[in-house]
């Protein structure tokens, strides 16, 4: 897939689930083009989120929400992801 369209649909997917006042995703694949993991297809995101809910609960508790909701991204289009939750 393509990666802005991938940024694209996480981005309306986290928006439509998680109440919350910015969101900014990166792509960071470049930074692990050589190392050994890295597999072709696969990309590295950072997410950047400012949600008063998701700071009310614990970091792993708003990283599991995150994950549930990209499931099926993380099973096909992401090696790593990274978020950051203000």
């Amino acid at each position: 897939m393509d990666i802005n369209k991938l940024i694209a649909n996480i981005k309306k997917k986290i928006e439509k689930n998680v109440p919350l006042d910015y969101i900014k995703i990166e792509d960071k694949s470049f930074i692990h083009k050589n190392h050994s993991g890295n597999k072709e297809g696969k990309c590295h995101l950072k997410i950047l989120i400012k949600s008063s809910k998701l700071k009310k609960i614990s970091r792993i508790d708003s990283n599991k929400i995150i994950y549930k909701l990209l499931d099926n991204e993380l099973k096909k289009s992401i090696h790593s992801l990274q978020i950051l939750i203000e």
